[in-house]
């Protein structure tokens, strides 16, 4: 790469960046995913043990470490801050939308490159999904990148043009997808090049991108981590895969079910007004690059249409090829193009300063009230619900005691937070039995410090009548946080 084409990539790097990043400081984290993730990152952070994520101090093991490896090295850089735990999603978007550009300059031209790109940077789903800290625009920019450098590998061969290295660095990306979120991050872009690669007749092309060092590469990347977890937890693998993977894909039973037709809905209205303009003209996907964007639009969108679950950050891997294609088809430009531009974009901002107002799917009070006056070796006590960002907003360096009815087996049917964390216990039975502990125990739990911290619904205070003798610190949306002292109230109390 020349100097000037270097400068010019690396000043776009820089400037999407800063716009995906420009809001990212604004809202709290939205629960539960967002608090969720941050909180995994922060403990992974503070235990100092790089390898097993955890949720309340129990191993947690429904999603790969990488996004917590970004998360945390970013909190250890810049603080418990928004911005901080959104910089996973942000170099997720940022990976993918720098892959398109490189791989459109070199196969396009500049100027369709730099019209893709800021195609792509201004639709909703990418700009939201940057600054949304959870996993699916990491995965998605890994998914992208890994397509696209597969691609390239596939047309430079074909040119006769050097090959090996782009091949190479795409079985990295799916090694670092696959880290990102488990086996998507090979399987979706092997399905979208194979099938590109068998409609154009290509099977030299594919035996020559089935690479025995690229393979090499791969496991090199992806295995130790896995290997790690089964080593130190038995049974992993089969719940990281079978039950993580093919059931959750397969099953009915989680959560958010849609209908067949859900992401082609989605998309269509969130890629307006851009989307209009689009004409596809007879024999358009004659040219490989165009048949390779729209199979990779499509075959995203038909995976993850197949299972009854369906969330809208899974579709984020058909966000770029279908900018590609809206930049590409567009029958319109000048000032009609710079407005649909404009359009999209100020959606994608307004959407994230309605999140920014609405407070209802956040701790982040009662988190901030707890840190500002917990103490070392006070318990904190959460009663009937686990509030996912509050150890991330406090800063507790220890795990929190969950109250629940443990015992019922109904408690952890639901796709939910009792799932979660009985999962986790599961790997860790005598942790759990510290941690997650029945109504009946509680009391006895309590009283063990001089001083501790209560964390539940308000109206606890009519179950639990000691609580109106306690200290209502803050009280926000519903939830009341408690300074217990010296069992204050209680039966047992001394």
């Amino acid at each position: 790469m020349n100097a000037p084409r270097a400068r010019s990539a690396w000043g776009l790097l820089a400037l999407a960046v800063a716009w995906l990043a420009a809001t990212a400081w604004m809202r709290p984290l939205m629960l539960p995913d967002e608090g969720r993730y941050a909180s995994v990152a922060w403990q992974m952070l503070r235990s100092g043990d790089w390898l097993t994520p955890t949720l309340d101090g129990l191993p947690f093991f429904h999603k790969p470490p990488l996004f917590y490896w970004i998360t945390g090295a970013a909190l250890a850089a810049f603080g418990s801050v928004e911005i901080a735990a959104r910089a996973a999603s942000i170099a997720g978007a940022v990976l993918g939308a720098m892959a398109l550009y490189l791989f459109t300059r070199r196969w396009g031209g500049e100027a369709a490159a730099r019209r893709a790109l800021a195609v792509l940077l201004v639709q909703p789903l990418c700009f939201i999904g940057a600054q949304f800290a959870n996993l699916d625009m990491l995965v998605a920019g890994c998914i992208v990148a890994t397509v696209l450098a597969l691609a390239h590998a596939a047309l430079c061969f074909e040119a006769g043009a050097p090959y090996r290295r782009a091949l190479w660095g795409a079985w990295v990306l799916a090694a670092l997808g696959v880290l990102a979120k488990g086996l998507i991050g090979f399987v979706l872009p092997a399905a979208i090049v194979g099938l590109w690669l068998l409609l154009r007749g290509r099977w030299r092309t594919l035996r020559a991108l089935l690479s025995p060092g690229g393979a090499l590469l791969f496991l090199a990347v992806a295995a130790p981590w896995f290997w790690a977890m089964q080593q130190r937890f038995g049974g992993f693998l089969h719940y990281f895969f079978v039950v993580q993977h093919f059931q959750r894909f397969a099953g009915g039973g989680f959560n958010n079910v849609q209908p067949f037709w859900f992401y082609p809905a989605v998309l269509a209205p969130c890629s307006l007004p851009c989307l209009a303009w689009v004409r596809f003209g007879r024999g358009y996907l004659r040219d490989p690059v165009r048949l390779l964007m729209a199979l990779a639009a499509g075959v995203v969108v038909l995976f993850f249409s197949l299972p009854q679950s369906k969330l809208v950050g899974y579709v984020l891997p058909a966000v770029a090829p279908l900018a590609w294609l809206m930049a590409d088809a567009s029958r319109v430009r000048g000032r009609w193009w710079t407005a649909s531009l404009a359009a999209s974009a100020l959606l994608g901002v307004a959407v994230v300063a309605v999140l920014a107002a609405d407070q209802r799917h956040t701790t982040r009070a009662l988190g901030l009230a707890l840190g500002m006056q917990h103490h070392a070796g006070e318990p904190v006590f959460m009663v009937k619900d686990y509030r996912y960002d509050v150890p991330f907003y406090a800063r507790l360096t220890d795990p929190v005691f969950v109250v629940e009815d443990w015992d019922d087996p109904r408690a952890t049917q639901r796709d939910n937070w009792r799932k979660e964390l009985a999962d986790a216990g599961a790997f860790d039975g005598a942790r759990a039995r510290q941690l997650l502990i029945t109504p009946a125990a509680w009391p006895q739990a309590l009283c063990r410090a001089p001083v501790a911290w209560v964390l539940g619904a308000s109206d606890l205070a009519r179950t639990y009548p000691f609580l109106a003798q306690a200290q209502a610190v803050r009280t926000t949306g519903g939830q009341t946080l408690w300074r217990v002292v010296n069992c204050a109230g209680m039966p047992n109390a001394g």
